[in-house]
């Protein structure tokens, strides 16, 4: 029996029935700009209606490949510190994006930090939101989903390394994606949040983790994807990393009008 992840935030993150899902995206992306050869991408995970503009314009500029490795925060506080999923599905309005049960098992087995869990992943939803916008662009794609709960920062950059040398031994450089997914300064004012997040995108522009933590600690940023951005910022620069761009940023008060109390949503892309 395949285990398909049902999705818990359709119907309020984003449309639950597919023709309305499809129209919303249509309305977010930008089908005009020039698509990338990517290694990574971050893409923000709130509901459609305040993050789904960066997210939208963002992964329009990336040429999505088929096999797509998901970075995400644990929010919820279930399953295990780094969690991965080795089998099944994952379900959308849009259908079912199979696991690459592979290449999962082979990070699984090469890791020492991660362990095969599904708990983290069922009432998640910072994954499961940046679903639809690959299933508009592309649908013979797999995933690999990853949710991280530990701030041990040593143990997420060897995870990085640990995902990039399985990426480099079985020749998938060009035929894998890192998505993280991540908000930025939660709750603060708008020029409070924007100076934070200045500072955390300013380091990874610069494909620096340490600088990135660093920022974080120093101006307390309640960024919810520092540890997966670690880990990827580890991974892509070991698969070949050289440059990064920010495509669009964003706050609540763009779409609310309220200054005092934002959430910060960044789109960026690692080349």
């Amino acid at each position: 029996m395949v285990n398909i992840r049902i999705p818990v935030v359709a119907g309020q993150f984003y449309p639950a029935l597919a023709e309305n899902l499809r129209e919303n995206i249509a309305s977010l992306i930008d089908n005009k700009v020039e698509k990338q050869d990517c290694i990574a991408c971050i893409l923000p995970h709130a509901g459609y209606v305040y993050s789904g503009r960066v997210a939208g314009e963002t992964i329009s500029q990336v040429k999505i490949k088929e096999n797509i490795i998901l970075l995400g925060p644990n929010h919820t506080g279930n399953g295990a510190d780094f969690s991965i999923m080795t089998e099944g599905a994952w379900q959308t309005p849009l259908g079912k994006v199979e696991i690459n049960s592979t290449l999962a098992q082979k990070i699984l087995q090469s890791s020492k930090y991660l362990k095969a869990d599904t708990l983290a992943h069922s009432q998640e939803h910072s994954l499961e939101v940046e679903l639809p916008f690959l299933q508009y662009f592309k649908t013979d794609f797999k995933i690999v989903p990853i949710a991280f709960m530990s701030s041990n920062v040593e143990s997420l950059k060897e995870i990085g390394k640990e995902i990039a040398d399985v990426i480099i031994k079985i020749r998938l450089k060009e035929k894998v994606l890192l998505i993280v997914s991540s908000d930025m300064t939660h709750y603060e004012s708008l020029k409070i949040a924007q100076k934070k997040d200045h500072e955390a995108i300013q380091a990874i522009l610069e494909l620096n983790e340490d600088k990135l933590i660093e920022k974080v600690r120093e101006f307390n940023i309640s960024m919810c994807g520092i540890y997966p951005a670690i880990v990827m910022l580890s991974a892509a620069k070991a698969i070949g990393a050289k440059k990064a761009k920010l495509v669009k940023y964003q706050t609540s008060a763009d779409i609310t009008g309220d200054k005092d109390s934002v959430v910060g949503y960044a789109g960026l892309i690692i080349y």
